[in-house]
């Protein structure tokens, strides 16, 4: 069958159909399996689905899987770390507090790179021990707990647009369309405040519990989340030190985040002004030699859109001929259409 009825079975098949009984002016509708009517999450609904469906659940299995692994594997690798540095402490120098709580003090410090100096590996093997962990600790920041971050940013979307158009009632496909639309500039608001209270928290925690006064409390705020780590100024205490485990994990985390998120509006800044130009463009005669695909020397509506969506570069050559490699695997009759007879022989195949 020619290239011509395998785009067109691919693109829209609902469209063959009797010239007679279809309207001047076609009208294409939203696909079922498009993701913003398929499926509407229980937070923006109202229906909470652990209720809907009751079961026995432990706290690990109540997670997302991502924010489950990013435990697992923090709990791992603190719980390595700490035993490894306990028995080598004796080989590490510096103001020590106590043995557990300055192996996990050391861990933080060392996986976030802020490094202080208050601790430092005195011998061939803890230097060598931390240099593996500074690299796994790393590792496991860019490549696991950024992404449990993300998710607890993405659950505050939510309530972040609630609260910005709180005077209007929005419907659940309306504030999906929004989070979609805006998804990365409500990320960087989110991160952004949750980074001013971390610093404000940290500063008055240095300065009444660390005795330090409040310009020192926020130099080494500032120099704890950038990883700058002087180590002029630091946590020297028992309860400073078990407020930083927690603290200097969460504040290089989300400022690393926020850098991220700030790269991400800028990029979809500039998608939506590419977009834009490709909508207000005039077709011209060249465009529409390119956008003809089966050379027919017409373009139907699909070819239209695919066209337009390579100019957006939202998808490319590459993208097309993949898809159309799959439905001629699946076009078993080889008819440039698919129907549940295809499906069922591609699978005896």
């Amino acid at each position: 069958m020619g290239d011509k009825s395998l785009l067109t079975g691919l693109l829209s098949p609902k469209l063959k159909i009797d010239q007679k009984d279809v309207p001047k002016r076609k009208r294409f509708r939203r696909c079922k399996s498009d993701p913003l009517f398929e499926y509407i999450p229980g937070e923006i609904s109202g229906i909470n689905e652990a209720q809907s469906n009751p079961r026995t659940e432990s706290f690990l299995d109540k997670m997302h899987p991502h924010f489950r692994r990013v435990v697992i594997y923090l709990f791992l690798y603190l719980a390595t770390g700490t035993i490894c540095f306990y028995f080598v402490g004796n080989q590490i120098k510096g103001e020590k507090v106590d043995g557990v709580l300055d192996s996990v003090y050391f861990c933080i410090v060392t996986m976030t790179t802020v490094g202080y100096g208050d601790l430092v590996p005195d011998s061939a093997a803890t230097k060598l021990l931390a240099c593996a962990f500074v690299f796994s600790g790393m590792a496991l920041i860019g490549l696991m707990l950024s992404k449990g971050a993300d998710y607890l940013v993405e659950k505050q979307e939510l309530l972040l647009i609630e609260a910005l158009h709180l005077r209007q009632k929005l419907s659940p496909t309306e504030i999906l369309k929004e989070m979609e639309d805006n998804k990365a500039r409500y990320k960087c608001y989110i991160t952004l405040a949750l980074l001013v209270v971390l610093i404000l928290v940290g500063t008055v925690f240095l300065a009444t519990i660390e005795k330090l006064d409040i310009i020192d409390a926020f130099y080494c705020v500032c120099s704890t989340i950038t990883t700058l780590g002087y180590g002029d100024k630091s946590f020297s205490t028992k309860a400073g030190r078990v407020f930083a485990i927690f603290w200097i994990l969460t504040g290089t985390i989300t400022l690393a985040q926020l850098l991220c998120y700030i790269a991400e509006v800028n990029t979809e800044n500039r998608q939506k002004k590419l977009v834009k130009w490709v909508l207000n463009r005039r077709m011209t005669n060249v465009d529409l030699k390119a956008a003809d695909i089966d050379d027919d020397g017409i373009v139907g509506a699909a070819e239209f859109v695919i066209y337009k969506l390579k100019e957006m570069g939202k998808i490319n050559q590459e993208d097309i001929s993949t898809l159309l490699e799959e439905f001629e695997n699946l076009d078993v009759d080889q008819s440039g259409t698919l129907s549940t007879c295809d499906l069922t022989l591609s699978q005896l195949v």
